[in-house]
């Protein structure tokens, strides 16, 4: 902690104010954990310290350690307080289906705290104090409870221009001879583009160009601002085809089997509030026609 606090300020004697202590014991307990490591963590000038490149690596661990336990005294206290709600989805629903319908919420229970919360990976709801999850599959999770959400439909969008600028779009295997941008989540199974072809009969191997990305959102953004074909999950892209920001090839939509799902524990009552944003989202589903 006296570590980290001194690489913040980049001062021994800023890091002894906020710790309230004396600066020698901010330099003295730098020192020994120099020493128990080996290593020569700041450079010590007349006027100033500054990070080594030990200390730099160091310090950003320490930084992400510092974020992981408030995370986790966070989901401590919302356990045990119910203080607020924490949804947990992938930045794209947070950003496309939940935003846009926050204010309704709030118009129809101010008191609520909502939190939304974006991961690159399914959590575990239970250990990390997650009170409402998003998740893709089939509704069966072991220690959980889901509601269907939407059903995972997918269709190529594209910005309005770029659709009209396909001129030669005759049939789904055009397709390929698109700038298509690619969805290449580390973690979250997901579908690709050669799943999407295969569907459609189509084996032949999807080109290895394109825009690679690794956030749904991103791959949004990528698409309205013109860079080429995406892959457009119905429930998420529906609004921004009505707003006139993608144009849609629905007629070439593919339908799963699977779906997304409003998720939370089987193990751990919801509190009241958590009770009442899983509600409000099935009736948001609900008036959607998402189910």
């Amino acid at each position: 902690m006296v570590f980290e606090t001194a690489a913040r300020h980049l001062s021994f004697t800023g890091a002894a104010g906020e710790l309230n202590v004396q600066q020698p014991a901010v330099s003295m307990a730098v020192r020994q954990l120099e020493e128990a490591l080996g290593v020569t963590l700041f450079d010590r000038n007349h006027r100033r310290v500054s990070l080594t490149s030990a200390g730099e690596r160091l310090f950003a661990d320490a930084t992400r350690a510092f974020e992981i336990l408030d995370h986790s005294a966070d989901a401590v206290r919302q356990a045990t307080g119910g203080e607020h709600v924490t949804l947990n989805a992938s930045t794209a629903f947070n950003n496309y289906w939940m935003m846009p319908r926050l204010s309704r919420l709030k118009a129809h229970h101010p008191q609520i705290d909502l939190r939304l919360q974006s991961s690159d990976r399914e959590p575990d709801i239970d250990s990390e104090g997650i009170s409402l999850a998003i998740r893709r599959g089939d509704g069966d999770w072991s220690g959980c409870q889901s509601a269907l959400i939407a059903p995972e439909i997918i269709y190529p969008v594209a910005a309005p221009w770029v659709m009209a600028a396909a001129v030669n779009l005759k049939g789904v295997p055009s397709l390929l001879h698109q700038r298509l941008i690619h969805l290449e989540e580390p973690v979250r199974e997901r579908p690709g583009w050669q799943d999407w072809f295969a569907h459609f009969g189509i084996r032949t191997p999807v080109p290895a160009s394109g825009l690679r990305l690794n956030d749904y959102a991103l791959v949004l953004q990528a698409a309205m601002a013109g860079e080429g074909f995406a892959f457009g999950w119905k429930h998420v892209t529906d609004r921004l085809v009505a707003q006139g920001l993608l144009k849609a090839r629905s007629d070439w939509q593919w339908t799963t089997g699977k779906g997304f799902y409003l998720v939370w524990s089987h193990n751990k009552p919801l509190s009241p509030a958590a009770r009442t944003v899983r509600d409000w989202i099935l009736e948001e589903r609900d008036a959607a026609g998402g189910a």
